[in-house]
């Protein structure tokens, strides 16, 4: 097995397909299992944190590179910013949906507050409990993990009971990776999530430890339950035991 995988990795690379098989075997990673399949719900728990943790890990890293990155750049003006430097900075200001013409130191700062990570197990506790440990009809048959929703007809899977005069559809995503990294941009630039940047921010700056326990206090806006929402995501925390893994590594300041 591994030399056959070996002989195509090696022909992807002579034809030039490197980056293409890298997206497939990643999405083949974040397949969704059947989770359903676990009787034993302590088994069934470890198996979705084993599942999510990497692809959580994985985008977070990410984010961190880009965070690096911008910490590299703001201490510069804008005359000092090369080509490459303002292409990278326009295309991390569109993706992370601030607003701007032109990226300037001041745009920087305000990147700095949205190019971070959220605790892996922050994420891991919505994951869980919006998914049902990933055997809702969301989960299994549009990879949505996090109750995502969309507003573009066709774009997800409509709710059964979606009231009257509703159009939301619950968003379909290609693999899990996907709904990780969409649920990760979400947190990072909705204006209902603006506490909770400004929280970590806060935390950053006086370099205090960056708990998802903390930030889940600033997902009142999350859902309709609001408060009750952020107890049962403090719940899972706490009940899973999760809180020792629940600070991120410090960004460079």
């Amino acid at each position: 097995m591994q030399i056959n995988r070996l002989v195509i990795v090696i022909t992807l690379i002579m034809t030039g397909a490197v980056f293409v098989s890298a997206v497939i075997d990643f999405r083949e990673k974040s397949a969704l299992p059947d989770f359903s399949a676990y009787q034993d719900v302590k088994q069934k728990k470890t198996a979705f944190f084993d599942f999510m943790l990497p692809l959580v890990s994985a985008q977070n890293a990410e984010i961190q590179l880009q965070r690096q990155r911008l910490e590299e750049l703001k201490h510069l003006s804008a005359e000092e910013y090369s080509r490459s430097h303002r292409r990278f900075l326009e295309e991390l200001a569109q993706y992370y949906r601030l607003d701007v013409e032109q990226v300037t130191p001041v745009e920087v700062q305000q990147l700095l507050k949205r190019v971070d990570q959220v605790p892996a197990y922050l994420a891991l506790a919505q994951a869980a409990m919006e998914s049902a440990w990933g055997t809702s009809r969301f989960a299994t048959e549009a990879n949505n993990l996090f109750g995502q929703w969309c507003y573009v007809e066709g774009c997800g899977l409509v709710p059964l009971q979606r009231a009257a005069g509703s159009v939301h559809e619950v968003a379909k995503f290609d693999s899990a990776a996907d709904a990780v990294a969409s649920y990760l941009r979400n947190i990072n630039t909705h204006y209902a999530y603006q506490d909770l940047r400004d929280r970590r921010a806060e935390l950053r700056q006086s370099d205090s430890p960056v708990s998802g326990h903390l930030l889940a206090e600033d997902l009142i806006n999350y859902s309709e339950l609001r408060d009750a929402y952020v107890k049962e995501i403090q719940a899972v925390i706490r009940i899973n035991k999760l809180a020792q893994y629940d600070v991120i590594e410090d960004a460079a300041q």
